[in-house]
């Protein structure tokens, strides 16, 4: 019999974690405020699987039966997964809501998991009467093809929880760490912040042009692509919102984010662009 998951969040993070649960066998009920998110995340899935029977990675048939595993839920239908990955807006009271009203619908023994990449997890699990059955699994961009998953612990949380979560990443192709003590930003965001951040000061100097400052990280440090491209890819506006909560939190100027990233996403919020970052697209 299939395991069902709850996916809460129809973003490209939600649609990711949901794609590659399924690919793996569980079926997944997709659950999303927005109206048509869900729809949409489901439509960009099929899409994406359509492309790999064209690449002769999965067959007509697989592609089916994956497709067949995403299910366009309500919260009503909540009561049947054995767990739940909360992946909405990085707003710790957005979050907050999702955890309480998971808390009233999920079975006892379910978990509550959260995808965010840098807010408290013990935070998060005391808006639940579960805290032993709350943790962090942040998945990376794009979930189908980033092997790691940052397991983190809230002050609460059960060890059994975490091989839980373990067990579920191995049974998805993922890669685990744990992260032990619930700190602003776990491990990857904690180091690539202040890269992010260095980066663009270096630009904002004139010290080099952005295509020379990836080119260099690139070759001299042996990274897939250089740390403006990917604050590019990872989104500004989240950048920014994960700098600003390690700079309040941990008080430090390492974690200030940049003037030049601060105009870049208001221009993108005033609409200059369609789309904003350091390349044009």
């Amino acid at each position: 019999m299939e395991k069902t998951i709850a996916v809460i969040g129809a973003g490209t993070m939600g649609a990711g974690i949901a794609h590659v649960s399924a690919l793996h066998g569980y079926r997944v009920l997709m659950i999303d405020e927005k109206s048509g998110a869900v729809k949409n995340a489901i439509s960009g899935i099929a899409g994406r699987l359509d492309r790999e029977i064209e690449k002769g990675h999965i067959t007509a048939d697989e592609a089916s039966v994956v497709k067949a595993r995403l299910i366009e839920s309500g919260w009503g239908q909540v009561s049947t997964a054995s767990m739940a990955i909360e992946a909405v807006l990085e707003i710790m009271d957005v979050k907050k809501s999702v955890f309480a009203r998971l808390d009233d619908l999920l079975p006892s023994g379910a978990i509550i998991a959260t995808n965010t990449s840098s807010l408290s997890i013990t935070e998060l699990a005391s808006t639940t009467h579960r805290t032993p059955l709350v943790l962090g699994m942040h998945f990376f961009n794009p979930a189908p093809v980033m092997k790691l998953i940052e397991i983190v612990r809230g002050e609460d949380t059960a060890q059994d929880t975490v091989d839980q979560a373990k067990a579920y990443a191995q049974s998805i192709g993922k890669e685990t760490v744990v992260v032990e003590k619930d700190t602003p930003g776990f491990v990857v965001n904690r180091v690539l912040m202040p890269l992010f951040i260095e980066a663009m000061r270096i630009y904002e100097e004139g010290v080099a042009s952005k295509e020379d400052i990836d080119k260099a990280i690139q070759l001299g440090l042996n990274h897939p692509m250089g740390p403006l491209t990917l604050a590019d890819l990872t989104g500004l506006d989240v950048d920014l919102h994960v700098m600003d909560y390690l700079y309040n939190e941990f008080h430090d100027d390492r974690f200030a984010a940049p003037l030049v990233l601060r105009r870049l996403v208001r221009a993108g919020r005033l609409g200059r662009k369609t789309r904003h970052g350091f390349y044009a697209y």
